[in-house]
């Protein structure tokens, strides 16, 4: 009887840790999500009702679709959407392509110094970025690529961290696996693409949406290298409808402007949000 009793006070204890756990999350969810609603919510207010309010609504039924039009009529904010996605693919693609040789060649080639040359590829997580973006731009400056797609893309083609995470993962692939494919007859590129990639399609999903990510949020180097409208990205679409009074003036139709910018990453992750998950957690996992 007394073992009931236990388990009952033992169960009775889980039910409200976990019901506390929940209505916190849930606190913390409405907290994080809050800035989005209110965005979406002042996007679809039109100007005069958005000034008339003493007190912001947290609701309406008046909604109007007109600050859309308006924030693409202000800037070539669809020029600007174009240049962002040329940008995000061709980093990303090369970006993928620089990752995938790099960690195979630290994984799995043997060559003489590559424990030391990978132990100083990993202190350059440790210089700040700012030094980074400084010798970037003197770079590109020298190199007459200012205000060129090419300097867009270059300087972040390569990620030691991604690097790192899929560097791990191919580690964790046992190595008999090669030596049988050595012993067919395979090439080192061939058993790249036939085995590891596939085995490891998980973490190389992940690196390439956290990177489509940074390259449609990227503010500092777009806004630096780009002085030229035809160059701008999202990034610095929003910035000019700010600068040109637009912004300031309208902030409903300011707000259209982040909405249309934010949907797709917002859509992407939510898409993929498992496979980030699973591919983080496959990357640090030891073998």
């Amino acid at each position: 009887m007394n073992y009931d009793k236990i388990e009952k006070s033992a169960l009775l204890k889980k039910r409200t840790l976990d019901t506390i756990i929940y209505i916190l999350l849930g606190i913390w969810a409405l907290i994080v999500l809050f800035p989005f609603y209110w965005m979406l919510l002042t996007s679809l207010k039109s100007y005069g009702a958005y000034n008339s309010e003493w007190i912001p609504k947290l609701f309406t039924l008046d909604l109007t679709f007109e600050n859309y039009t308006w924030a693409f009529e202000a800037v070539p904010l669809a020029k600007y959407f174009l240049n962002t996605v040329i940008f995000t693919l061709a980093t990303t693609a090369i970006m993928l392509f620089v990752t995938v040789l790099a960690a195979f060649a630290f994984s799995r080639l043997s060559f003489k110094g590559k424990d030391l040359a990978f132990t100083l590829f990993l202190s350059l997580m440790m210089i700040p970025s700012e030094l980074v973006v400084i010798t970037n731009y003197v770079t590109m400056t020298n190199l007459d690529l200012r205000n060129t797609f090419a300097g867009l893309i270059l300087p972040s083609v390569a990620s030691v961290f991604y690097i790192y995470l899929l560097k791990e993962n191919f580690s964790q692939i046992p190595d008999e696996l090669y030596y049988a494919a050595k012993v067919d007859g395979t090439s080192d590129f061939k058993y790249l693409w036939k085995v590891m990639i596939p085995i490891c399609r998980p973490t190389i999903v992940t690196i390439t949406i956290l990177k489509v990510i940074e390259c449609w949020n990227s503010y500092v180097w777009p806004r630096l290298v780009t002085d030229e409208q035809a160059y701008f990205l999202v990034s610095n679409g929003i910035q000019e409808i700010r600068e040109n009074g637009f912004g300031r003036d309208n902030i409903p139709a300011m707000m259209a402007a982040v909405v249309v910018i934010s949907v797709p990453l917002i859509v992407l992750f939510l898409i993929f949000r498992r496979k980030i998950m699973e591919g983080v957690a496959r990357g640090g996992m030891k073998g």
